[in-house]
């Protein structure tokens, strides 16, 4: 089969398609004849040596984290009803999306309906499970007043429906003209540049004197800052991301002075969600299969410019999911 490798840290350079040997199913796995494959900021930070919230792999590997696909090959002690099924599959730690075929555990699959894409399963089985986390701890309400950062990404772009969705204000704001009309489409209420000069007084303006409640930012930076800056009192910031290269900066004295409050949906408390993330996952397919959320698919990338793929992600050129089609 096909494969992207990579054989050191460093750059997308070190993505590279090679020829390997298949993979064969241990005992209860089964393997994927992968139709699409998701990528991550995350996964350029492991390309690094980043390692992320998780631990640095071993080299050579190959990346990706989660599949969809045709079920081609079962290990003893799998269900052999799987046999032929499409399924999406989160891989874990043990990567090996980036590939023609792919082993999982059959515990870690979802079962496709015929109505729902690949792509789209791709998407929602991670970025949707990491959206259902923000969801989880951020619970906005109809009236709420909620600014979402990153709004035309993947996850971005799954919280503006949801925010709407319950009948909240929605103000979403995106860098450059394309990624806010994106916001616009998907029917916030009002879509912001955060690439211009002073965009917290344009959300102001818009808002014509009414404060932000809640606050969902996946960039964090200077843009985190702002956002966190036009919350009123007893608004609440969750963080899901940085987007920008850096945390939002914030303080004990932002909390008692500002009256607010502040956490991360991410890292350690998904990653250390006691019984797992598997409820999270179910919830985010059934938003899917539901058409309660329906993921923005961005850019489609051959397998073999897995390295573009990755470049345009961290360039923040991409909008919605980005997804490999091996």
């Amino acid at each position: 089969m096909r494969a992207i490798r990579q054989h050191a840290f460093g750059g997308p350079e070190e993505l590279r398609l090679e020829k390997v040997p298949d993979p064969h199913p241990a005992d209860g796995e089964v393997r994927i004849r992968v139709e699409s494959a998701g990528v991550h900021l995350l996964d350029t930070v492991i390309r690094q040596g980043g390692g992320g919230p998780r631990v640095a792999p071993r080299l050579p590997m190959t990346p990706g984290r989660e599949v969809a696909g045709l079920v081609d090959e079962i290990g003893s002690g799998a269900d052999a009803h799987l046999i032929g099924r499409r399924v999406v599959a989160d891989l874990g730690l043990a990567s090996g999306g980036y590939a023609e075929l792919a082993l999982a555990p059959s515990a870690a699959l979802h079962v496709l309906s015929d109505d729902v894409d690949a792509d789209s399963a791709v998407a929602m089985v991670g970025t949707g499970r990491t959206t259902m986390a923000i969801l989880e701890l951020a619970s906005p309400v109809a009236d709420d007043v909620v600014l979402v950062t990153a709004a035309a990404g993947g996850i971005g772009t799954l919280l503006l429906q949801a925010a709407l969705a319950v009948g909240a204000t929605v103000v979403g704001v995106a860098g450059g003209p394309d990624k806010v009309a994106l916001v616009r489409t998907l029917g916030a209420d009002h879509a912001i540049d955060y690439n211009r000069t002073g965009w917290p007084d344009a959300v102001r303006e818009a808002l014509a004197g009414r404060p932000v409640t809640l606050v969902l930012d996946g960039v964090g930076s200077q843009i985190g800052r702002d956002a966190l800056e036009l919350l009123e009192v007893a608004g609440r910031l969750v963080m899901f991301g940085s987007a920008s290269g850096s945390l939002t900066e914030l303080s004990a004295h932002d909390l008692f002075a500002r009256g607010i409050s502040a956490a991360s949906a991410v890292g350690a408390r998904i990653l250390q969600r006691p019984g797992g993330t598997r409820a999270l996952e179910l919830s985010a397919m059934e938003a899917l299969t539901s058409k309660r959320l329906i993921p923005v698919i961005g850019r489609r990338f051959a397998l073999a410019d897995a390295a573009a793929a990755h470049l345009a992600l961290q360039s923040r050129a991409t909008t919605g999911k980005t997804v490999l089609r091996p």
